[in-house]
């Protein structure tokens, strides 16, 4: 099992940064992707940024098409996090925002609790 704990997040004013933060604890030696997915009110849930690799070493990344240049996403390993930096933030970036997870050998996957970017003047 895979426990994932989301911090940060807000509301901020166009063209802001945010930055979210995603601590993976219990079997993180297992995650072979991590990243973040957002959902808009109406809207289906769409991928943020995501890394793929364990936890443990390197990893490639990708990022959805919106966010691709404005969006950048880190990971500390020596704190089991995932951060992502949000900058150039637009109206259209607002939602509840996921952490997310896959195990490597099973393919479960975890998601975080979720946490409410807004985005507004």
């Amino acid at each position: 099992q895979v426990q994932l704990v989301e911090s940060g997040g807000g509301l901020v004013q166009p063209g802001g940064s945010l930055r979210l933060s995603c601590a993976a604890s219990g079997s993180i030696s297992s995650i072979h992707a991590m990243g973040w997915y957002r959902q808009a009110p109406g809207k289906q849930r769409e991928l943020v940024a995501r890394m793929v690799g364990r936890i443990t070493g390197r990893g490639s990344t990708k990022f959805g098409d919106s966010v691709r240049g404005r969006f950048t996403i880190s990971r500390d390993n020596a704190k089991n996090t995932v951060v992502l930096q949000m900058n150039k933030l637009k109206p259209e970036d607002t939602g509840v925002y996921f952490c997310h997870a896959e195990d490597g050998n099973t393919e479960d996957e975890y998601w975080g609790q979720g946490t409410q970017v807004t985005v507004s003047s």
